[in-house]
């Protein structure tokens, strides 16, 4: 028998720590090579990690809410296989104590038993609590920025381990309109909390609660609070908007060859790949060719610094069922052929829908794209997504007249067209780089083989 140590896996390079938000094995449960153990939560995404081994559970060392750093051993999986793993160490004064060498059982035991008391180790607010209460770090930082004392979350009924305050009793407290305070500092003698109402404007204060979600009901009607998602994106938009000077371009689009070309192809594409054939694929390898013959749109800007990237990285705004948004990327987009980026497309979106996404799958894009037309509209301007420095909507494709340039003269035909709406930071994206990019996109799905093999 060995004894694996399960870490938390690299999720990329911007993610440091994770938080874990549930256990989905107990200790004796028979562990599957790949099966999911516990599921964690970053700023960017929700994931599960699997096993790297078959064997049982014997040992947790961290509790859910608790926040984990990249490399950390979260637990040790009974394995027949024979494995060299280095054994729990639970502080630098262990290690060195150690000094390389080997552990009996009742040290192992020991390590173990420390690193479990300090991972449960009390984490308070800068405010002290009179009742010692623990508090997770994320529902720590959660308070902190719906700006809630430690009194306050004093009077939260937990529902986790010995009545502690897990991540959903605060969203949950949150969600049936608390009342949030600006944190002050820390007086000898605090003077009494008084709870007050929510208001629903100046007029009335008279909210009655309508039921248990959080959603009231006022004199000027329902008051339905933000979801932590919706906030977050909220906070990215408006801090784009006041980051960089947007400015946008728009052009239509002649895409009746490639509306006939898919339609030809797209039974038969299916049956040999059993993937769909959108015209999101289509769109994005045009974008990854604009973006090889425009690197300058292919940067982000730091400070007064311009960063060119070297990969080009898409990311695809994709609908939630809760009516959120979500950017997956596309890593390397410009080294897929079509039928790579039908299948990693199909994949992300779907997995998106599924919240199945990785942290890593949502970061490092260089530029975005957003179907607008989805939704039934013809162009939109929408907003940069930082730090990149541009974002291009594709419109609804529309069947509309138009007039047809041929040697024997000019005709009325029907042909199917759209709009592309680029999005582009002015401070350093002038309008003829932002409008030659639009172009060169254009220029390419006018230019579709209709008898390209796929």
């Amino acid at each position: 028998m060995s004894k694996f140590e399960l870490k938390l896996p690299r999720m990329g390079e911007s993610v440091a720590e994770a938080t874990l938000t549930t256990w989905l094995k107990e200790v004796g449960d028979t562990i599957e090579l790949d099966e999911p153990i516990f599921e964690i939560a970053t700023d960017k995404v929700d994931s599960e990690v699997p096993s790297e081994v078959e064997g049982i559970l014997i040992e947790k060392l961290f509790d859910i809410d608790d926040v984990i750093k990249v490399g950390d051993t979260v637990a040790i999986i009974e394995t027949e296989q024979s494995i060299e793993v280095a054994q729990p160490v639970a502080s630098t004064e262990s290690v060195a104590a150690s000094n390389g060498a080997e552990k009996s059982a009742a040290m192992v035991e020991e390590t173990v038993k420390v690193a479990k008391d300090a991972v449960s180790a009390p984490v308070h607010h800068n405010q002290k609590s009179s009742s010692e209460r623990f508090y997770s770090p994320l529902v720590k930082n959660i308070a902190k920025q719906e700006g809630i004392s430690v009194a306050e979350l004093d009077t939260i009924a937990g529902t986790g381990n010995e009545g502690r305050v897990t991540k959903n009793d605060i969203l949950a407290y949150l969600e049936n309109g608390a009342v949030k305070n600006v944190e002050q500092p820390v007086e000898k003698t605090p003077a009494p909390k008084v709870a007050a109402a929510p208001l629903v404007n100046n007029k009335s204060s008279a909210v009655k609660t309508t039921n248990g979600s959080g959603i009231t009901e006022g004199a000027d009607g329902e008051v339905v609070p933000m979801s932590r998602m919706g906030k977050m994106i909220a906070k990215h938009m408006v801090d784009s908007v006041s980051t960089s000077a947007h400015v946008q371009s728009f052009i239509e689009v002649d895409v009746t060859k490639i509306v006939n070309w898919r339609n030809k192809v797209k039974s038969s594409f299916e049956k040999r790949e059993g993937e769909k054939l959108t015209f999101t694929p289509i769109f994005i390898e045009a974008v990854a060719k604009a973006l090889k013959k425009y690197p300058l749109m292919n940067i982000s800007l730091v400070g007064d610094t311009v960063v060119k990237k070297k990969n080009i990285n898409i990311g695809m705004a994709a609908a939630l069922p809760d009516g959120n948004l979500i950017v997956p990327v596309i890593k390397n987009a410009d080294q897929l052929n079509l039928v790579g980026m039908a299948k990693a497309i199909n994949d992300l979106a779907f997995r998106a829908r599924e919240n199945k996404l990785k942290p890593d799958e949502v970061q490092d894009g260089t530029y975005t794209v957003t179907n607008v037309g989805t939704f039934g509209s013809v162009f939109g301007t929408p907003i940069i997504n930082q730090p990149q420095v541009g974002i291009l909507a594709l419109g609804a494709i529309r069947k509309i007249p138009s007039v047809i340039e041929t040697p024997e003269g000019d005709f009325i035909g029907i042909r199917s067209k759209m709009y592309l709406s680029h999005s582009y930071d002015h401070r350093v994206v002038n309008g003829a780089l932002g409008s030659m990019f639009a172009k060169a996109v254009a220029d390419y799905l006018e230019a579709w083989d209709v008898d390209r093999e796929v």
